[in-house]
């Protein structure tokens, strides 16, 4: 078994038991055959989510018409999302293949903490994203001002080290209390709530600065966020042309459609006391944010867009005709 026997010495008598070395995630376990569907349909997810982040970057990288701070920040999130998946989804593929579904306590620790970072992060870009939008659209004079390479340089860092402090903190208060069995994590990764659930100690106060740190994540951004649109929406309804309009909504709703999904799945786990949580109900959602946010932000928000497109086409057409050339 994954536990190691600890003696605790007090003043009138000795304590014995054991501390988990290892859980087990016991994921999708309970859908029998499905799992070989699920493998193959995770798996065709994960490969678009890579291949479409991929090809955002690159392109971002390669064309010089994208090097404004919208597509900086655009290829920031898609490589924070990239990272996000890959914490997650390898192993969660591999579970669904095994029969045995460990993870050792240090993994588990990593893995928490790394997804934790990422998705704090992607919090926070979605937010710098929207005051770019705000910028852009209702200061268009200033806005080589207020987002110089300097400054959207400053916010991305900024964007990681909160995130990472967030996680770090959250990770902290998790493992740092005694684990002594039983060491079944009902979820497909380490997340916080049925982690924390399995702990052998009091952990009010430690459910209590995460939900309060949640809150912050999340609510935070998202207040600023749905501000910031406040006056782009007065700004936009200002524009006399409804060609104007429409140009300027354009831009804006791709982002409002992954910043709803991507906060409304993570609101409606993480913003709630423990005692409230349905294992099964937040594995489906979790799956939303882990998974099909990260397929929107290529699918909806990168490769729908008309820039991202046609520069998509001059580096296919580079890559074509550039052999020719050498000739």
């Amino acid at each position: 078994m994954a536990y190691i026997s600890v003696k605790l010495w007090e003043p009138t008598n000795q304590v014995n038991f054991s501390l988990v070395t290892e859980f087990l995630l016991l994921g999708f376990s309970n859908l029998g055959d499905i799992q070989l569907t699920l493998f193959a349909v995770f798996l065709c997810l994960y490969l678009i989510i890579l291949s479409g982040n991929v090809i955002i970057v690159t392109v971002i990288h390669l064309d010089r018409s994208l090097h404004t701070p919208m597509y900086f920040f655009l290829g920031i999130l898609s490589i924070s999302e990239t990272c996000y998946t890959f914490v997650i989804l390898p192993k969660m593929l591999i579970n669904l293949l095994s029969l045995l579904r460990t993870i050792s306590y240090g993994n588990c620790a990593l893995q928490m903490f790394f997804f934790l970072g990422f998705a704090v992060t992607n919090c926070l870009l979605l937010g710098v994203m929207g005051y770019d939008r705000y910028a852009a659209i209702c200061h268009p004079l200033r806005y080589p001002i207020l987002m110089s390479w300097k400054m959207c340089a400053k916010l991305a860092a900024t964007c990681a080290i909160i995130g990472f402090l967030f996680s770090l903190t959250g990770s902290l208060l998790v493992f740092t209390l005694p684990f002594c069995g039983p060491n079944k994590i009902n979820h497909y990764f380490c997340d916080i709530s049925p982690v924390i659930r399995l702990a052998c100690a009091e952990t009010y106060i430690n459910e209590l600065v995460i939900f309060i740190g949640g809150v912050l994540a999340l609510m935070v951004p998202m207040i600023f966020i749905f501000i910031s649109y406040g006056f782009i929406v007065s700004t936009i309804l200002k524009i006399p042309s409804t060609e104007g309009k429409r140009k300027a909504f354009s831009t804006c709703a791709s982002h409002l459609t992954v910043v709803i999904i991507h906060y409304g799945c993570a609101s409606s786990v993480y913003l709630r006391p423990s005692s409230k949580h349905s294992s099964g109900k937040d594995r489906l959602v979790t799956v939303t944010y882990t998974v099909v946010t990260p397929l929107l932000n290529p699918m909806v928000y990168s490769l729908r867009n008309k820039d991202v497109q046609m520069a998509i086409r001059k580096v296919i057409g580079r890559g074509r005709f550039c052999p020719k050339g050498l000739e």
